[in-house]
């Protein structure tokens, strides 16, 4: 008898549990990335605190001017706790074809872009980078890059807060005001 009381309220508890894990938004911070160099690992968990701006990117596209908006705004608000992180990618058009430090120099070179930059990853279909495939997942299939210089905005708990296709600029203000509100409430979040 006494079993019969108890089973129902220990499935309930469980059934709690199950909901509450499923209803967390996932983090982004189990991925990591190697550096442009290879000399070192971009760890998300590593950034945490911080907002962070994931945008794939390649060095012949008609996006490829982007690459100054998006040094512009890592230099802007990265005091204020923002990464602006850039993946190049191979994966549309085949719009960045060369080596890892051909495109370092050129993006130093032609944009003087000092925002972190990891090495030539994949980000969609087989083959895609973990974080990719983890952002996929998260916005079934939604939120995943259509082309180059897809932004994907991180809170800094790893959590996704929006992404933005290739024809958003870095300095167009549905972006910008997206970045401010996250520092913000960061900001909100430290001081209380």
């Amino acid at each position: 008898m006494k079993f019969a009381i108890w089973l129902p309220a220990f499935v309930l508890v469980v059934l709690t549990v199950v909901a509450s894990a499923q209803v967390a938004p996932p983090s982004a911070h189990q991925h990591a990335f190697t550096s442009i160099d290879e000399e070192g690992e971009i760890t998300l968990s590593g950034l945490a605190g911080k907002a962070v701006l994931v945008v794939n990117t390649a060095s012949f596209c008609g996006f490829t001017h982007q690459y100054e908006g998006l040094e512009a705004l890592w230099r802007e608000y990265r005091d204020e706790g923002l990464v602006v992180l850039g993946v190049p990618s191979n994966d549309f058009g085949a719009q960045e074809p060369h080596a890892e430090a051909e495109i370092k120099a050129f993006c130093q070179g032609a944009f003087n872009v000092t925002f972190p930059l990891t090495r030539k990853y994949k980000v969609r279909g087989e083959g895609a980078h973990g974080f990719y495939r983890w952002l996929a997942d998260v916005t079934g299939g939604q939120g995943s890059p259509r082309w180059n210089f897809h932004k994907v905005l991180l809170d800094g708990d790893g959590r996704l807060v929006r992404w933005f296709p290739s024809s958003v600029a870095p300095q167009a203000p549905k972006l910008r005001r997206a970045v401010q509100e996250l520092l913000g409430e960061a900001q909100a979040g430290g001081s209380g």
